[in-house]
């Protein structure tokens, strides 16, 4: 769907539309450690936005962990549609950008693209699946960890980095990001 919703600015009184989109897994969970430790909540939620499609399948974050995230995803196996969708995304919102101040995405030669969340530093692109595994929960998170560095994969939880694995939904992505542009 191409009509595009905007939950910009949060208020301290949009409970309710924050923990939606925390739920909804658009949104980190506030009061993360290390978040706080850089300085990325000291203003929350001033300054910080979320402008999403009608169908959630497509989302733009601004000044949430990193500057700008841009997201596509849906739930199902069709990854080439997923991605289609994020490159003409990734495409619209740079030409926007350089239309409005004539800047583009930033790039240093030797480390990728730059931003301020460092577990994304490199590639600029941390693809991802949620994915059910009973099995590894019942194995044990360490159990998994070591089957994922085997394979150069990460799992995390489905509420971010720090926001800890819930049932037995993981996280997974590739693992190496600095440095592979």
């Amino acid at each position: 769907s191409s009509g595009i919703n905007a939950e910009w600015p949060l208020r301290p009184g949009d409970e309710a539309v924050r923990q939606q989109l925390v739920d909804d897994h658009f949104l980190f969970v506030s009061g993360d450690p290390n978040l706080k430790a850089a300085g990325m909540e000291r203003d929350w939620p001033e300054g910080r936005g979320i402008f999403h499609n009608t169908d959630k399948t497509f989302l733009v974050w601004v000044n949430e962990e990193d500057q700008l995230r841009i997201i596509s995803m849906e739930k199902g196996g069709d990854v080439k549609g997923v991605f289609a969708r994020l490159a003409r995304g990734i495409q619209t919102v740079g030409d926007s950008v350089h239309a409005e101040c004539g800047k583009g995405f930033m790039l240093d030669e030797k480390y990728g693209y730059v931003h301020s969340c460092p577990t994304n530093l490199g590639t600029g692109m941390r693809a991802s699946v949620h994915i059910d595994l009973p099995g590894w929960t019942k194995e044990g998170v360490d159990k998994l960890k070591a089957r994922c560095e085997v394979l150069a994969l990460q799992p995390r939880g489905t509420r971010g980095e720090s926001g800890g694995q819930t049932g037995h939904t993981y996280d997974i992505s590739k693992k190496h990001r600095l440095g592979y542009s």
